[in-house]
């Protein structure tokens, strides 16, 4: 795969401060396919100190350019789908329809809500005697993961510099070609130089410089909450702002109204995305006592299907993480129905479709985030206790409810301690509000409240 030896700063692709570099893995043959340069403390300061000299500049641009730029950033996406999308496939493994539909669809989907936000937002208002003006944070450091490379980048980038902040990168050091070719797709959109810097790196070098940086107003993170916890302590040391879009343990409760079969089959479809590598994935399903072993030989069966259709999980440490998980689910007693921790390939870091039934709300399969292909299927004995399991860990990121009517379905998930909720399958909505309750983080992502997460607010009295 092509790849870049340098970092991208101040509108350039320069060298890098160090002579270390990253070894890329394809992770369904365990080939190397590129390296990438591992960015230092230096790289970090020179990406930030170009990202604080355009700052005032792209701040006072008017809205309806930072729009255009934006527009045409997607479209430069649009053209280069193709070429993103194999190196999604190369560098995460996902099977290249997915990376195709999903991994480029939805950024591209993203990018234009936002050129098309940009020109419309209300940056100001009249309050009575005042003027109430939104203004862009400043410089905004993101830090993205490997799971949806490109997304999690437009995810953060588009909004901020729609807002008029600038930005610097940190990208997953698994999936680091992904976010090469988008500094290459902002470089041919015109986007001012020093608006967007991108530095490869690791993320407690690099990572952590970024976060600890003085000239950064913001850190915008997505990865687990652990680390989290951390950027968010030395954040706060500095009264430094952060967005933080971390772990999700999500239920997908399936009520007795609900048609059984096509709510199991879509939830076993959720979880298996991906190679069930999404942080909203519904990974446990909740099933009324009444309905409870039909469930379980569907979802087995719907799982059955997926053993030659998902791609491996990133990399051998999140193999083993996840096989030990399997394990651990087994030894704690839930029974396993399909797929198991043995390898289904001889070789890349795959791991079997897996559906554990008779698990408990405590057992760890049901309270930790797995991050791979594992569905826990859980009893309830009515819709208390169906809410009581469903609301019963550290988690708030997302859901699915599924009824007979939608009236019912909406009832309970209103009642849900989680930050966004599918109704009967409800489609992918770009512009909805995506973030978590508990520590499933801060802030949120997409449309209008994700723009808002890079302004601050300024009032005049007249």
């Amino acid at each position: 795969m092509k790849a870049r030896d340098g970092m991208y700063i101040d509108g350039a692709w320069r060298p890098a401060a160090g002579t270390d570099t990253i070894a890329v893995v394809n992770p369904a043959d365990e080939q190397v396919i590129a390296h990438v340069p591992a960015g230092t403390i230096e790289d970090v300061d020179a990406a930030v100190r170009a990202a604080r000299t355009a700052f005032p500049a792209w701040a006072t641009t008017p809205p309806e350019e930072r729009a255009a730029r934006i527009g045409a950033l997607r479209d430069v996406l649009v053209a280069r789908k193709d070429e993103i999308a194999e190196t999604v496939t190369a560098e995460l493994g996902s099977p290249l329809k997915f990376s195709q539909a999903v991994h480029v669809g939805a950024p591209i989907a993203v990018a234009g809500s936002y050129a098309d936000l940009a020109a419309s937002y209300a940056f100001e208002e009249k309050v009575g005697n005042s003027t109430v003006y939104l203004e862009p944070v400043g410089v905004v450091g993101a830090i993205t993961p490997w799971n949806y490379p490109l997304h999690q980048i437009v995810a953060k980038v588009a909004p901020a510099i729609a807002a008029g902040c600038t930005v610097v990168l940190k990208p997953a050091e698994d999936t680091p070609l992904t976010a090469q070719l988008f500094a290459e797709a902002v470089h041919e959109a015109g986007v001012p130089a020093g608006v967007f810097n991108l530095v490869t790196g690791l993320g407690p070098v690099a990572g952590q410089a970024l976060a600890e940086h003085e000239g950064v107003d913001l850190v915008s993170f997505t990865g687990s909450t652990a680390v989290g916890r951390q950027i968010g302590a030395t954040a706060g040391a500095a009264v430094k702002r952060v967005a933080l879009e971390l772990g999700g343990k999500s239920a997908n409760v399936i009520l007795p109204s609900a048609d059984l079969a096509k709510a199991v089959n879509v939830g076993v479809a959720n979880v298996m995305s991906n190679s069930g590598q999404t942080c909203s994935a519904w990974t446990r399903m909740l099933v009324h006592d009444s309905q409870y072993e039909e469930a379980v030989t569907l979802a087995a069966d719907a799982a059955a299907k997926y053993g030659e259709r998902i791609g491996p999980v990133v990399n051998a440490k999140q193999q083993e993480r996840v096989r030990g998980y399997i394990e651990k689910g087994v030894s704690d007693g839930a029974r396993l129905v399909a797929g198991g921790p043995e390898s289904p390939q001889p070789q890349g870091y795959f791991v079997s479709p897996t559906v554990f039934a008779d698990v408990t709300p405590e057992m760890a399969i049901a309270q930790e985030e797995i991050f791979g292909p594992v569905l826990s299927i859980i009893r309830y004995e009515d819709e208390a206790d169906a809410l009581r399991i469903a609301n019963g860990t550290v988690y708030g990121l997302a859901g699915a409810v599924w009824a007979g009517e939608e009236s019912e379905a909406v009832a309970f998930a209103r009642r849900l301690d989680t930050g966004q909720v599918d109704i009967n399958g409800g489609r992918f909505n770009p512009r909805a509000p995506f973030g978590g309750y508990k520590q499933s983080g801060v802030g949120r992502e997409l449309g209008s409240h994700g723009l808002s997460e890079y302004l601050q607010t300024k009032s005049l009295q007249f």
